[in-house]
Order: C-alpha cells, then structure tokens, then sequence
C-alpha cells in the first residue's frame, strides 16, 4: 500500500510539473513576441486576402496591397522575413492567437469592444466611409436615402455605424455623427458582394450601400455602374496594426517603427502608390 502511494504520488508530481512545464511554453509564445520572431527571422501577419487595394492577391498568386506593403516595411525594419496568413476576420479581431500570428496588418478599426480582447500598436491611416448609390439613383445626399435599403459588409465599422453601434477607441478622432436612418439594413460576407446587388437598377435590392472611398473607388474603377454621393463623409474611421493582448514590450515596438514610418513618410509614400491620395492625416 505504502508502494503503491508512492509510485502515485511521483506520478501526480511528473504530471503536475509537464502541465506548469506546458503553461510556461504557452506564456512564453506570447508574453516574448520579439525573441519569437527573432528567433525564426520571420515575422508573422494576419491580413486579409480580398479587399482591393488594402489587401487582395495579385496576377502572380501572391499577396498585394497597401497593409502588404505596411506588413513588408515593418518586417523590414524590424530585420526579418515575412510571412502572410488570411484567417477569418473574428479570429484575427477576436484576439487569444496564442502565438499563431504576431500581428494584424488588416485596416482594423480601434473600437471599444476589440479593445477588450486585442491591444492596438498604432494607427496608420484614416479611411473615410462614403454613401453610394447606383448611377441611375434619383439620390443626391444622404438625408434621401432615410427609410431605404442599406447594404454593408457584415462585422464591420460600416455595420456598426448603419446599426448606430459604433464606438470608435482613439481619443484623436472626431465624433460619430449618424446621419442615414435606413429602413432595411442588408449584410454581406465582404466589401464588394454589396456592390454586385447595387449593380441592378434602384430599390431592386439595395438603394445605397456605406463603404470606404477606397473600396467605393475601387469598384467605380471596375466598371460598377454607381456613384459617390457628393454631400461630405459619413464618418472617418482610423486603422490601426492590431497585436494580441499579453506584450505590452511588443506592442509599444511596433507603435515606434510606425510612428517612425509617419515623421520619414513612408505611410504617405505608400498610400500614395496605392490610393492616389494621402489618407495618413
């Protein structure tokens, strides 16, 4: 009996010790971000593969975009590689990564709930949302489209903005100010689905749809049959590189290369190459 016991108890302490053993791994991976990407000589991001021109894969197969070239310049300055994955939105946004990515360079927006489970290493641009209807629409300002039907792309500012939810978290930007009440809001699994029902003549599917200026353009640019209504922004969110909660060392490093990124001009360089326009103000 007194054998048995024994055995038992230095069973219970092996097993103990692997489980602290294993916990001390796991902090590790996301408590030393740094030493973790030093040590592989390639940092680790989580984009988006389909939002033209922020992120979208090109000709070649492989990613391109504005947050690409942010990703690329961080990595770059940082000395190492780079290496890009595109998992769903809500995981990137929805924090607890242990250790999968070391950062998200996906034009997120610092809100008051993402704050919760994410940490935000600094803003780097400011996209400003715009109403568009379709090019036949007899809308001309916003005030037209109260009681119509809405699209956006689900789980996004957009969303939140049109639902009156938004709750921006960055002390430098301006108040929201709602000023479209719709009478049916339509979601949409990405930024250019809402534009494809837009195509069709007016009040068929959608009578406008909030987005970005970038991604309004972008479609404009392809062909879409729509245009921007001309009476101001709806609201002008900033875009921040998103790290996870647990490194404040890893995060105040990456907030100094883009700060730094903004006094040399290489956030205007790039959103210039990009944009046609300097959306880093």
């Amino acid at each position: 009996m007194i054998e048995r016991t024994g055995v038992r108890g230095r069973l219970a302490t092996l097993l103990l010790t692997l489980a602290l053993a294993a916990c001390g791994v796991r902090a590790s991976s996301k408590t030393d971000t740094l030493q973790r990407v030093m040590a592989r000589h390639v940092l680790i991001v989580a984009t988006n593969a389909g939002w033209e021109p922020q992120s979208f894969v090109g000709d070649d197969g492989s990613l391109s975009g504005f947050d690409i070239d942010v990703a690329r310049e961080i990595a770059r300055r940082l000395g190492v590689g780079v290496r890009f994955e595109t998992p769903d939105w809500s995981l990137m946004t929805g924090g607890h990564w242990h250790g999968r990515w070391d950062m998200m360079v996906g034009s997120a927006t610092p809100t008051k709930a993402r704050a919760h489970v994410v940490d935000f290493a600094g803003v780097y641009y400011y996209s400003p949302y715009v109403f568009v209807v379709n090019a036949k629409s007899a809308a001309h300002r916003r005030s037209e489209l109260n009681g119509r039907k809405i699209g956006v792309e689900t789980g996004t500012t957009s969303e939140d903005y049109i639902r009156r939810q938004l709750a921006i978290d960055d002390p430098g930007a301006p108040p929201v100010v709602y000023s479209v009440t719709p009478g049916q809001v339509r979601t949409y699994a990405n930024s250019m689905l809402p534009f494809d029902d837009l195509r069709l003549p007016p009040g068929v599917r959608l009578d406008a749809v909030l987005a970005p200026e970038q991604t309004a353009v972008q479609a404009i640019h392809r062909g879409y049959p729509i245009r921007i209504l001309p009476d101001g922004y709806a609201f002008r969110e900033p875009l921040t590189v998103v790290t996870d909660k647990g490194d404040p060392a890893w995060t105040a490093r990456i907030r100094g290369i883009i700060a730094a990124m903004r006094v040399d001009g290489t956030l205007r360089t790039l959103a210039m190459r990009w944009y046609g326009k300097d959306y880093t103000r």
